[in-house]
Parts: C-alpha cells; structure tokens; sequence
C-alpha cells in the first residue's frame, strides 16, 4: 500500500510517500504558517519524482497551528477526492509515541505549545488535555517528553523533583504519520476523522458578520 503523508501541524511542514512501511521520498517546508502553498508544491514534487499513485492520503488532525492543520487537512482531502482514495487521520499524540524508541525505559509523554501564556496541551498516552504548567502531574518514574512545549514541560517538572528528559523532537515525523494511518487503515486502530482536533475551542473566529443568526 502507498500512503501519501501530510503534516502541518507543529513547525515545518512536510510530505511524503510510504510503501509498505518503506519510506520512497520526503520533503520539509520552512514552517506551517504557509501549509497550504509550500504542500502543494512539495506533493507536485514528491509525485512527479516517486510515481504519482497512492492509495490513501494520511493528515495530522491535531492539535497544532490553526493554520497549518487547516491547510494540511484541505489539501488532503482535495487530494484524496481528486484520486478517489480515503483521507485518514492521525493525532498528534499518535505521531509522536510511533516514533518513540521501542524498549524505551523512560514514559513517552507529549507536550504542545497552546500559544497560550503558561499552558500546554499534555499527552500521557494518546489522549490529550489542557493543562497549566503549574498544574502539570508528576510522574512516578523517568519520562521522555516529545513535542514543541517538551522543553518547558521538562523544565518545570524537575524544579518539582522529576526525572524528565526532553526528546529533542519538536515536529513530527511525517514517516510516522504514515505509519499510524496504515494501522488505522488495516483495522489496528480505531478511526480518526480527518477534521481539526481542538483540544481547548481556537482563539481565531469568524468576523462577527459571518457568525451565522442565532436560532
């Protein structure tokens, strides 16, 4: 199966084509504020060099920049109905433990910057939850922290007495991403619709003008 992978959910952008787990190309944009233009470009590119088929079209859902998760998740299903394919989501959170060292003896957690003062979206496990750092839970043994807020989530919880690691591992893995959504696809996980995950409702909103009339 060819899985043709998206993400733009925390930093640089990226793509790629994965066989059968076997990654065939890749490619990474600048950042996720431009997603909608720099994928496309880099799908152009992936296709024309690597074969233009793909059976599925994989997207992270979230959470992650408004912006690029919309751009990334519009172009995925564009793409995905212009093939006839399935579009499959992936969470943040999924991406991220996929690519966590097996025999690692240190906990996977997953932390993302809210852009919200002093607050995080925390992962124990695949499910997520805002938090305040203040707030955070310490752990009962060694933690390996992945995400864009790891680096603040390590360092408030070994002010508490924690043994907390950052992972060095900001974005996802768009290898990882592809990873997730054949099991998904295989019937190894429960599915993932391909819309915005928020954890906390977006701070952009639509103008009030174009708010639909109270009912």
């Amino acid at each position: 199966m060819r899985l043709l992978a998206l993400d733009a959910a925390l930093g640089p952008c990226s793509v790629a084509l994965v066989a059968d787990g076997v990654c065939l190309g890749m490619y990474r944009g600048e950042d996720s504020r431009s997603a909608t233009s720099l994928l496309s470009g880099m799908v152009q590119s992936l296709l024309r060099d690597h074969g233009a088929g793909f059976d599925a079209v994989a997207v992270t859902v979230g959470p992650g920049s408004f912006t690029g998760l919309r751009g990334a998740l519009a172009l995925a299903h564009g793409l995905a109905l212009g093939a006839g394919v399935p579009v499959v989501g992936v969470t943040v959170a999924e991406a991220f433990l996929a690519d966590a060292a097996p025999g690692e003896h240190r906990t996977p957690w997953v932390a993302v910057d809210t852009r919200r003062t002093g607050r995080v979206f925390l992962g124990q496990g695949t499910a997520m939850a805002a938090m305040a750092l203040d707030a955070l839970p310490v752990p009962d043994g060694p933690i390996i922290v992945y995400g864009d807020a790891a680096d603040a989530v390590v360092d408030r919880l070994r002010q508490r007495g924690a043994i907390a690691t950052s992972s060095g591992q900001p974005a996802v893995s768009v290898h990882a991403v592809a990873l997730v959504a054949a099991r998904r696809l295989a019937g190894g996980l429960a599915p993932c619709d391909a819309v915005p995950l928020y954890v906390e409702p977006p701070e952009a909103r639509p103008a009030a003008a174009m708010r639909p009339a109270p009912a």
